[in-house]
């Protein structure tokens, strides 16, 4: 029997996501791949999976899938109440859902995205040798949909398994995040206003970036009127626009942008910077290369 799971409801936003694509940023075509990498690597370990099996990105809740045939699963991610036909499943570990049982998630109790790894992932058409989304060139699989049949995949490698370390969880607090400097950090009047002041995420925030408002990052006034040639943007990147106001790029970002980037957000704590939810403050911390 081939095991499916059926879209009951997709909730607000729900993609397939990935490692994502790699080796095409010279053809102008992004990685994308999951916000939140760590979250993603860690459902697949838990139900043994190979590296690189396609799961779910939900984002916000709301998802709601029927299981035709026993499907093994797991949450990662943003912790939201889960249950299947009513009854409570678990977070961060292994569970079956059986073959006709519905599985329903809520709003996160922190976080933003929750990650639904399925063992042997997800069977669907490669484009460029990723399953990922990719919502701002439009490549890989549309958005997941009402009443869409997904086909589980034979990806595996190995048994399912509990994870022994520590795993990071989102909180609803501010959060804090480390930063490198940018290539036109001296760009700026006071590039250390960066890490002294306290930011709060946007609703207009999405996978392509994370707009943070606060008071305005002005720029030195030897280049506050210099137009900058675009340059190569990484997921990361802080990028400041004209009014001042930065914008940290996530998984969906341009390959290239003609603002000026203050800083780089280190590379783990970009997954903690992906689990912001609108409203919520963050603050930068300067580190040394």
């Amino acid at each position: 029997m081939i095991r499916r799971v059926e879209v009951v409801d997709p909730g607000p936003l729900t993609l397939v996501q990935d490692r994502g694509r790699v080796g095409h940023l010279a053809v102008g075509v992004g990685r994308a791949g999951a916000a939140d990498l760590g979250s993603y690597l860690l459902g697949g370990r838990l139900v043994g999976n190979e590296v690189g099996a396609a799961a779910l990105e939900v984002t916000f809740g709301g998802l709601r899938v029927r299981a035709f045939g026993d499907v093994l699963l797991c949450l990662t991610g943003a912790p939201a109440r889960a249950v299947a036909d009513g009854r409570a499943v678990p977070h961060l570990a292994p569970f079956t859902l059986r073959d006709g049982q519905v599985l329903s998630l809520g709003m996160p109790v922190s976080g933003l995205r929750t990650y639904v790894s399925f063992r042997g992932g997800l069977a669907l058409p490669e484009v460029l040798g990723s399953l990922s989304t990719d919502t701002m060139s439009g490549l890989g699989p549309a958005p997941v949909r009402a009443g869409q049949v997904l086909e589980i995949g034979t990806r595996t490698d190995g048994y399912p398994h509990v994870e022994v370390a520590a795993v990071p969880v989102p909180h609803p607090g501010p959060v804090d995040l480390s930063v490198l400097q940018g290539p036109r950090h001296d760009w700026f009047a006071h590039p250390e206003r960066l890490g002294r002041a306290s930011w709060t995420v946007s609703a207009r925030s999405d996978r392509k970036g994370i707009r943070l408002e606060g008071e305005a990052l002005e720029r030195h006034p030897d280049v506050r009127d210099a137009e900058l040639p675009s340059e190569g943007m990484v997921r990361g990147a802080i990028q400041v626009p004209p009014n001042g106001q930065p914008v940290l790029f996530l998984n969906d970002h341009p390959v290239t942008g003609g603002y000026p980037v203050i800083g780089v957000v280190r590379t783990a704590h970009v997954d903690r910077a992906a689990q912001l939810q609108p409203g919520q403050e963050v603050r930068f911390h300067w580190e040394e290369r």
